[in-house]
């Protein structure tokens, strides 16, 4: 009877935590659609079809949706799938619906040539990071105007700070660069933009937006 007993008070114990588990998993699921609808509504009103894979910036949304801390409803993305002569760094106005910019951006030395295929969180490296980041202050350094970025996916880049994984300006980020040699010039790891755009893609993207790079 004792058994009987315990193993009825233990199965009033787990029911509790297992209802709890469906709710959690429920709301995760809700949330989950509510961010592909409003992915899907941003990306029609922006006129994105054709200029950003569909996947790519459903990916981007989600992780703009999910990432505490944000401030400023401006989300980029850097779809390192593609060549470093194609236009791959795209900045979206999710208050206004609006592409506000579509440019080029360097990979690291040592993540390719042309295309970038590795990718690394150690510190020298000189390679690329992917993942998330959230834009932080500006600053004057060695590559001029350049903007700190603090690394939310953990072990993939949350040593950006340690490495100085910042965005900035270059001139081996343009296009007369890739008419000269035919690719992009590469960094150190950095993401860097070219020169005439740098300092006003920093501007808007500064203090708190998100960045989603994937490859």
């Amino acid at each position: 009877m004792k058994k009987l007993t315990v193993l009825f008070v233990m199965a009033l114990m787990i029911l509790p935590l297992q209802a709890t588990a469906s709710v959690i998993k429920s709301q995760t699921h809700t949330s989950n659609q509510h961010a592909d609808i409003l992915a899907k509504d941003v990306y029609n009103k922006a006129k994105l079809n054709g200029v950003i894979n569909y996947q790519v910036f459903k990916e981007a949304y989600e992780a703009y949706y999910n990432t505490k801390g944000r401030k400023k409803p401006v989300l980029t993305i850097i779809d390192y799938s593609l060549p470093s002569t194609k236009e791959r760094f795209f900045v979206v106005d999710l208050k206004n619906n609006t592409l506000l910019y579509r440019t080029f951006v360097s990979h690291g030395v040592n993540s390719g040539g042309k295309n970038a295929t590795k990718f690394s969180n150690i510190v020298n490296s000189r390679q690329t990071s992917l993942g998330t980041f959230l834009t932080d202050t500006t600053y004057y350094g060695g590559n001029g105007y350049s903007l700190r970025l603090d690394g939310m996916t953990p072990g993939i880049n949350d040593k950006a700070r340690k490495r100085y994984i910042v965005i900035h300006g270059a001139d081996y980020a343009t296009k007369s660069f890739i008419n000269r040699h035919g690719y992009l010039g590469r960094s150190w790891g950095c993401p860097a933009l070219p020169t005439e755009l740098s300092r006003e893609i920093i501007d808007i993207i500064k203090g708190g937006s998100v960045i989603y790079a994937r490859a």
